[in-house]
């Protein structure tokens, strides 16, 4: 037998207390969900907490992605194959200019990154998606711009360091129904840096994506 002394009924929680206790959790429930639960999984952010702990921001690409994965869903198209360097030869012309060196010191001219510049056209198909990416270092930067002929895109400008975690994502910008944009990608860290465009409309769009900058690779992965 067990020497365990069995707890009188003075000993018990009251119900009262037992009452505190669960309005307590209860209310901590609640702030957890509208504080931290709301904005990481679903965007919604009543308090304002959730944006200033950078949650919001990861709830709304999860609403996004989602929403893409069904739009996919609803109007499923070929997919090229992942994984393919860029035919730049075959999709668009390429000019490869020299390095670019001014009259300065020996010590600054071995510093010199030799300036790359491509050109790619692509055209998508109704609910058809492409992605291209560039191989950069961190701090690296290359201007660009990028076209749509025929209709609006929806873009996901991001990059992915080496080694990247599952699920990770770091994004330069995004936008539905986009024509153009131009800017400057500057590399957050080393890994692969690009754009994604899906065609949500009823015809053909022809995307051209011009680069100059400090790359190495440029690749269509999807």
């Amino acid at each position: 037998m067990y020497n365990t002394d069995i707890p009188t009924r003075a000993e018990l929680p009251s119900t009262g207390k037992l009452l505190r206790s669960t309005g307590l959790a209860a209310l901590i429930a609640a702030v957890l969900l509208m504080t931290t639960i709301l904005p990481a999984e679903y965007g919604i952010d009543p308090t304002g907490v959730g944006r200033a702990l950078g949650l919001t921001r990861m709830g709304e690409i999860k609403v996004a992605l989602a929403d893409e994965a069904r739009a996919d869903e609803a109007s499923p198209a070929a997919t090229p194959t992942p994984g393919v360097p860029v035919d730049v030869a075959a999709t668009a012309p390429v000019a490869a200019t020299e390095p670019v060196v001014a009259a300065q010191s020996p010590a600054a001219a071995q510093e010199v990154v030799p300036v790359r510049e491509h050109s790619v056209t692509i055209t998508l198909k109704p609910g058809e998606a492409a992605e291209i990416k560039l191989t950069m270092q961190k701090d690296a930067s290359v201007r660009y711009e990028w076209t749509a002929e025929g209709g609006g895109v929806n873009y996901d400008t991001h990059g992915d360091p080496v080694n990247a975690p599952k699920g990770y994502y770091h994004g330069y910008g995004k936008g539905r129904n986009e024509t153009a944009q131009a800017g400057t990608l500057q590399a957050a860290f080393d890994g692969k840096h690009g754009w994604y465009w899906r065609n949500r409309s009823s015809g053909a769009v022809t995307v051209t994506l011009r680069t100059r900058g400090d790359y190495g690779q440029i690749e269509r992965v999807l």
